[in-house]
């Protein structure tokens, strides 16, 4: 991680975009008890689509825009200069989402007294998760984006999407079960014991959300936010702008929508319907974004999510491990979590647990808010 200060303007509509993205990823990552979550706020079960499931892809998508950024200052061309910059960042994020993995091993091994096997001991670490997806689809998204010139990328980001809509037509993909040929390619390569355990109508199963197979839609879901980001910079007209992505937003919405019928919307696989439904609505939201910004001028109400959105990655995962931290530590035998949420939030809020659980998300949202303010107000931003 170094940190620098921009040497260009940045789209402003962009950071804050990033910034609703990385503040409602940490809002909906941190409730003060998961058994107690308002409908919204909480992932659909299995197919569907809530609010809280628009944080992940929306940032996925801003992702592409903001790499076609990148690489336009490499003439889009593969060098060995561009190579080991992709290559780099690749490693480097995946790491360190895989690091804040073994930081929270190794520190609730030091509480229990056994930080050693917990230093040692990968048998039953995850592997994959949020980071190590954003640096997969990052690294070989770059890849393809530098290899593929003009509309070749529309037909080879769309062929991702048939060929994974085909495979999970063929494979059993839309169900929760191990015969599901997600599940069966994690238990092959990775091996049960280095995936998410999840539950769906009250069945557990070892099937992980970010798991190999379906980063295949994942890498699809970036280039479209990559091809956006070449109709961005077409033009310095917004009112373009906006049009572009309202004409793409509209068209990836509805298709996504009418196919729901035959591939269900669905999170946990992230179906091609799921990629082409939260495409539309990032790219739709980014454009009334530039209209509400950059065209009619209110900016006075953005500073809380352009704290965020400079510092996207830092913060986020900075908000792991602070949820580490305070789930780990004890105090009197509970953890630091469980004093705030139990013994502090629930009798002011007259023991409404849901509620208590969302001021203690919000508060969670608030202390990562200060940490970003104070980077913000010294103009650093750290890259990652």
């Amino acid at each position: 991680m170094t940190q620098i200060k921009p040497k260009k303007q940045r789209l402003l509509a962009l950071d804050i975009l990033r910034g609703i993205t990385i503040a409602g990823m940490i809002l909906v990552n941190n409730p003060g008890s998961w058994g107690h979550i308002y409908p919204p706020l909480a992932h659909a079960s299995w197919n569907g689509l809530t609010p809280t499931d628009l944080v992940f892809p929306f940032f996925m998508f801003i992702m592409g825009i903001s790499t076609y950024f990148s690489l336009r200052g490499y003439n889009f061309e593969l060098t060995a200069r561009t190579g080991w910059k992709i290559l780099r960042r690749t490693v480097v994020i995946f790491f360190i989402g895989f690091a804040i993995v073994w930081f929270g091993r190794i520190l609730r091994g030091a509480i229990n007294g056994s930080v050693w096997d917990a230093l040692t001991d990968f048998s039953t670490i995850r592997i994959l998760g949020v980071m190590p997806r954003l640096a997969i689809c990052y690294g070989v998204g770059s890849i393809c984006a530098l290899l593929i010139k003009g509309r070749g990328l529309w037909w080879f980001t769309g062929g991702l999407l048939v060929l994974y809509a085909i495979i999970l037509l063929t494979g059993n993909g839309f169900e929760f079960a191990d015969t599901n040929v997600i599940s069966v390619v994690d238990h092959k390569i990775l091996g049960a014991d280095h995936m998410y355990a999840d539950t769906v109508n009250g069945v557990t199963l070892k099937f992980d959300p970010e798991g190999l197979l379906s980063t295949l839609p994942s890498i699809a879901h970036m280039l479209i936010g990559f091809i956006c980001g070449g109709l961005i910079m077409s033009t310095r007209d917004n009112n373009l702008r906006i049009n572009y992505l309202f004409i793409v937003g509209v068209i990836l919405t509805f298709s996504g929508f009418l196919l729901d019928y035959g591939l269900p919307i669905n999170k946990k696989i992230w179906s091609p319907t799921f990629v082409l439904t939260t495409c539309g609505l990032a790219s739709s939201f980014l454009g009334f974004l530039i209209w509400v910004i950059d065209i009619r001028g209110h900016k006075r109400w953005c500073r809380f999510f352009e704290v965020f959105g400079i510092n996207p990655l830092f913060l986020y995962c900075l908000g792991a491990v602070l949820s580490i931290i305070i789930g780990a530590v004890k105090v009197g035998g509970t953890s630091l979590k469980g004093v705030i949420y139990t013994d502090c939030l629930m009798p002011l809020c007259g023991d409404d647990a849901t509620l208590a659980s969302l001021i203690f998300a919000i508060l969670f949202v608030m202390v990562n808010w200060l940490i970003g303010l104070i980077l913000y107000n010294k103009k650093i931003y750290i890259k990652i």
